[in-house]
């Protein structure tokens, strides 16, 4: 069932929480975080929300603003808002401690987690983490892009997986490099796993690669699968998710 986190001069924000039972109360929460412009009700959501029902484990799923079922414009916002209403989340609907799986944005939005919630934090699982992509839009804009974001403060970049373009807007550009992580140290205590695709087209795989030598915490673990893209959600790649939670847990 659909529960709305309602925040005082903020979007509310949708959410499904699965409780645990007897038998997974001493588990960790498992919340997952989507990606740019997806919702909670995709296939990876949908996936370890099972697999959690199979453990008794409390499971989290979400929407950041103006994406799925929660308020908000999506061109209104940008990575400090999404980070924010995951932290959010966070401090008002789940328990002491967090097992994050975040997916490609995600991944990135679970680092901020991360750093802001230390104490909180079990464990996190990056699925093509993408932090810092927003230098990727900046870097690969045209110039019909770059004067179309200097005159109207968007620009519109084709979609490989709907029919609507991503509206990229200043303000996501701007903010984004408020939020740069690559280009320092990342303090992250928790233990670390970073699933990555190396036919990703959209996240190099050698991101992952970046992401373990940035963070300062000794357990840190690439695990590459040579034959998946960014989408990491047929049933194997699937089962080998479910099956690296199981292990940190």
């Amino acid at each position: 069932m659909i529960t709305y986190l309602e925040r005082q001069n903020l979007p509310n924000l949708a959410y499904i929480q699965t409780p645990n039972s007897d038998e997974g109360k001493n588990l960790p929460t498992i919340m997952f975080l989507g990606g740019f412009r997806s919702d909670m009700e995709g296939s990876k959501a949908t996936y370890l929300e099972a697999k959690c029902l199979e453990r008794g484990q409390t499971y989290m799923r979400f929407d950041y603003r103006g994406h799925g079922r929660s308020e908000g414009k999506f061109e209104e916002a940008c990575i400090s808002d999404w980070a924010q209403d995951a932290i959010d989340i966070l401090d008002n609907c789940t328990s002491d401690k967090i097992m994050l799986i975040g997916s490609s944005m995600g991944g990135w939005v679970s680092l901020l987690a991360a750093i802001k919630r230390p104490e909180h934090i079990h464990s996190i699982i990056g699925l093509a983490a993408a932090p810092d992509f927003t230098i990727w839009m900046e870097e690969g804009m045209n110039d019909d892009q770059r004067n179309a974001i200097k005159n109207e403060g968007y620009f519109e970049l084709p979609n490989d997986y709907d029919d609507q373009p991503y509206i990229i807007t200043r303000k996501l550009i701007e903010d984004g490099r408020n939020n740069f992580l690559l280009n320092d140290n990342i303090d992250i205590q928790a233990p670390v796993r970073l699933i990555q695709g190396k036919k990703d087209t959209d996240v190099p795989w050698q991101t992952a690669e970046r992401i373990k030598d940035k963070i300062t915490g000794s357990d840190v673990e690439v695990l590459l699968i040579d034959d998946a893209d960014h989408r990491l959600s047929n049933p194997e790649q699937l089962d080998f998710i479910n099956k690296t939670a199981e292990t940190l847990l």
